[in-house]
C-alpha cells in the first residue's frame, strides 16, 4: 500500500510540476480548487472507512453473507452521492471561489479546469470504494499495484494532454484534469474485472442489509466523514489566509500541499491498511493484539516520518527547485519544506490515531481529536503566527499545530488503551 500510495500521490505532484511549468497564475488557479477536491475526497474516505470496519468485523465475527451485502452497497450507495456531491460543486463554483479570494484572472482558469476535475474525482471516487472491498478481505496488493498502473498512465498523458504534441498545442490546465480521469479509468477497468471474478457481492437482500446496518453504517460514517471534512474547511480557511500574501504564496502553499500528502505516503498507506486489521481483532475481542498493532504503528510513523522530514527540510532548496519554476515560488516553498515536513511526524501520530479510533468502535472521539487537531492547534497557531511574523511565522506555527496536535492523540490513545477491559494481556 505504501508503494501504491507513493505512486498515487507521487502523479498528483507531477501534475502540480506540470502546471508550474505553464506559469505561477495557473498553479495558483489549481491551488484554489484543492479545498473542494479535498471535500469530495474526504466524503468518500469517511464511507470508505465505516464500510471497511462494518465489512472486517463482520468478517472477523464470521458473517461471510452480511459482508457480501455490505459490499455491494457502498458501491452503489457511495458512487450515487459523490455524484451529486460534484454537481453541486460545480454549480456553485464561482461563488465558493470568489470567497477563497480567487480573482478574475484565477477564475477564468478555474472555469475550464473545474469542470474536468470534478469528473475525474468522481472516477477516483468509484475507484476508492472498489479499493476499499479488497483491504476490507486483506488484500491490500492489488490496490497498491493498480496505483502504481494508474500513476503511469497518468504521467505519460500529462504533458501530451497539458503541452500537446506536434502541431497540436494541448489543453494547458485542462489537459490535467483529463489524464488524470482517463487514468482512473483505466484502473477501475481493470480492478473492475478483478472484482467481478471474487465472491464479495451480492445480489440479493441488499436493500434489508441496507435497513439493519443504516444505523451502525451512519454511528461510524457520520464521525467519520465529518472528521474527514474538516481538513477541507480547514484548508479553505488556510488559504483564504495565504492568499492575503499574494499568488507567489498560494502557488508555493499548493505545491506544499501536494508534497505533503506525497511525504506522508507510509502514514496513508498505514491509515488504509491498519482499520481492516484492528477490525477484525475487535470483532474478536483480541485486545492484545490491538495494543502490538498501534505499538509497531507509532514507532513506523514517528522514526519514518521524522527521518524522512529532516533529510526533505536540509535538501529543501534542492526539492523546491525541481518542482517550482518561478524563483519567487521556490523562495517561499523552501521556507514551508524546512518548517513542515519535519513536524509531519507528530501529524502522522495523529491520523493513526483518528483512523485506528474509526476502527476501534470510538468513531465520536476520533471526530472530535480530527476536529481539534484543525480549529484548536493548527489554524490558530497559523493565523497567529501569520498576524506576527508574515509567511515566516506562517510556516512555523502551522508546524507548531501539528506537532501539539500529536501530542494530545498520543495523550487520548494511552487514556484509551489504559481501560481494564481493554489493557492488553501478556502472551500465555
Amino acid at each position: 500500500m505504501a508503494i501504491g500510495v507513493l505512486a498515487l500521490l507521487g502523479f498528483q505532484l507531477v501534475d502540480s510540476a506540470f502546471i508550474a511549468r505553464l506559469g505561477t497564475a495557473p498553479l495558483a488557479a489549481q491551488s484554489f480548487t484543492f479545498p473542494l477536491s479535498f471535500l469530495i475526497i474526504g466524503v468518500q474516505v469517511g464511507m470508505g472507512i465505516a464500510i471497511a470496519a462494518l465489512i472486517s468485523r463482520a468478517l472477523g465475527a464470521g458473517e461471510i453473507a452480511r459482508a457480501r451485502r455490505l459490499g455491494t452497497l457502498v458501491l452503489l450507495f457511495g458512487g450515487g452521492v459523490i455524484g451529486v456531491l460534484a454537481l453541486l460543486l460545480w454549480v456553485v463554483q464561482v461563488p465558493v471561489f470568489t470567497l477563497l479570494g480567487a480573482d478574475e484572472g484565477a477564475l477564468d482558469y478555474i472555469r475550464r479546469y473545474w469542470g474536468p476535475q470534478l469528473f475525474s474525482s468522481w472516477l477516483g471516487a468509484l475507484l476508492y470504494f472498489v479499493y476499499s472491498l479488497f483491504r476490507a478481505h486483506g488484500d491490500t496488493r492489488l490496490p497498491g499495484k493498480m496505483m502504481v498502473l494508474s500513476s503511469f498512465v497518468n504521467l505519460a498523458l500529462d504533458p501530451l494532454l497539458i503541452f500537446g504534441v506536434g502541431d497540436w498545442p494541448g489543453l494547458g490546465l485542462p489537459g490535467a484534469a483529463w489524464a488524470t480521469a482517463i487514468a482512473f479509468g483505466v484502473g477501475l477497468w481493470v480492478v473492475g474485472r478483478k472484482l467481478v471474478g471474487k465472491r464479495w457481492l451480492a445480489r440479493e437482500g441488499v436493500l434489508d442489509e441496507a435497513h439493519a446496518s443504516a444505523r451502525g453504517f451512519l454511528g461510524i460514517a457520520g464521525p467519520a466523514m465529518i472528521g474527514q471534512l474538516m481538513p477541507p474547511l480547514a484548508a479553505m480557511l488556510a488559504i483564504s489566509a495565504v492568499a492575503g500574501l499574494g499568488d507567489v504564496q498560494v502557488a508555493a502553499w499548493g505545491l506544499a500541499n501536494r508534497l505533503e500528502t506525497v511525504s506522508l505516503m507510509v502514514i496513508l498507506a498505514m491509515t488504509m491498511s491498519l482499520p481492516p486489521w484492528l477490525g477484525r481483532c475487535f470483532g474478536a475481542g483480541d485486545w492484545t493484539q490491538i495494543h502490538a498493532l498501534m505499538s509497531l504503528a507509532l514507532k513506523v510513523a514517528v522514526c519514518w516520518q521524522l527521518a524522512l522530514g529532516v533529510l526533505l527540510a536540509l535538501g529543501a532548496p534542492f526539492v523546491a527547485d525541481v518542482l517550482a519554476g518561478s524563483p519567487d515560488v521556490r523562495e517561499a516553498l523552501t521556507l514551508l519544506i524546512r518548517f513542515l515536513l519535519p513536524s509531519y511526524a507528530a501529524l502522522g501520530v495523529c491520523m493513526l490515531v483518528v483512523s485506528a479510533g474509526n476502527a476501534l468502535g470510538w468513531p465520536l472521539r476520533a471526530m472530535l481529536l480530527s476536529s481539534a487537531r484543525l480549529f484548536a492547534f493548527y489554524l490558530p497557531c497559523l493565523w497567529i503566527g501569520a498576524a506576527l511574523y508574515g509567511w515566516t511565522g506562517l510556516a512555523a506555527g502551522a508546524a507548531a499545530g501539528n506537532v501539539l496536535a500529536g501530542l494530545a492523540a498520543w495523550y487520548l490513545l494511552r487514556r484509551i488503551l489504559s481501560r481494564p477491559q481493554r489493557r492488553a494481556r501478556a502472551p500465555g
